[in-house]
């Protein structure tokens, strides 16, 4: 699968579970050409700023965002560095 259709599923799940107010999804894949066991799946860097982070702790944010995408994992997405931010949140 082309990565920019994963990028375009990383979004849409991400936006329906979370209304982010910015979202930025970087398709890293290239960085990792040739990296042994990923059968073909995309590494991605995503920034969700939404507001149902609001009064999490990061490690309970990181396991919504994968909740939200699991359905991906491990076919389509290898690897996921999560930035999750609260509104109101300076980062």
């Amino acid at each position: 699968m082309p990565e920019s259709d994963r990028t375009e599923m990383i979004r849409g799940l991400i936006e329906a579970e979370f209304a982010p107010i910015e979202l930025d999804i970087i398709d890293e894949s290239h960085l990792h050409a040739g990296h042994s066991g990923h059968g073909g799946a995309g590494h991605f860097k995503v920034r969700i700023v939404s507001d149902k982070f609001n009064g999490q702790l990061p490690l309970a944010r990181h396991r919504m965002v994968y909740a939200a995408v699991d359905s991906l994992m491990p076919a389509e997405i290898h690897a996921l560095s999560i930035e999750a931010i609260a509104t109101g949140e300076n980062k």
